[in-house]
């Protein structure tokens, strides 16, 4: 199953498009790696927030409802770009460790944030000036090291490719 979906993928004209033209590839990555720079940004702000290292004077809620927007559109432009780049080469990036480990970090990183607003955020008071509860700080602490581990591996896949 997971063959024909490769396969599939990697015949469509889409994939064929990015994989051969010589200015596809390094335009969508540019874009790629632009969007994940403003996620990681815009999440960094809110997960420092958290962890009490900075705007401390901000509420959480109003600084997510400030920052997240602009977190979804770019984290949209990344996905859809990411997409396109994995399509160039399914078979190569499937069976690339990185890439795997990268995947596996951007769930755990979805579960974090749902963790965090479906249970955290509703538990405790995040609005006050100051310091958050524990396991908001832990939240932060552990969106931020993921996020970092999502980049590191982004790079480690650069490395660790076969050639097309």
């Amino acid at each position: 199953m997971i063959d024909s979906l490769l396969e599939t993928i990697s015949n469509s004209p889409m994939a064929i498009y990015m994989a051969e033209d010589p200015f596809a590839f390094p335009t969508v990555e540019t874009f790629h790696v632009i969007s994940l720079v403003i996620v990681f940004g815009s999440i960094l702000l809110v997960d420092l927030r958290l962890m009490g290292l900075a705007s401390r004077d901000y509420s959480i809620s109003g600084l997510s409802r400030t920052i997240l927007p602009i977190t979804w559109v770019a984290f949209l432009v990344a996905a859809i770009t990411g997409g396109l780049l994995f399509a160039s080469n399914a078979y190569g990036y499937f069976g690339n460790t990185a890439f795997r480990i990268k995947l596996l970090l951007l769930v755990l990183a979805g579960l974090n944030m749902l963790v965090f607003h479906f249970v955290t955020q509703r538990r405790g008071n995040l609005d006050g000036p100051g310091l958050v509860p524990g396991g908001a700080r832990l939240a932060g602490l552990l969106s931020a090291m993921l996020w970092i581990g999502i980049i590191a591996c982004g790079r480690w896949i650069g490395f660790t490719m076969s050639p097309f």
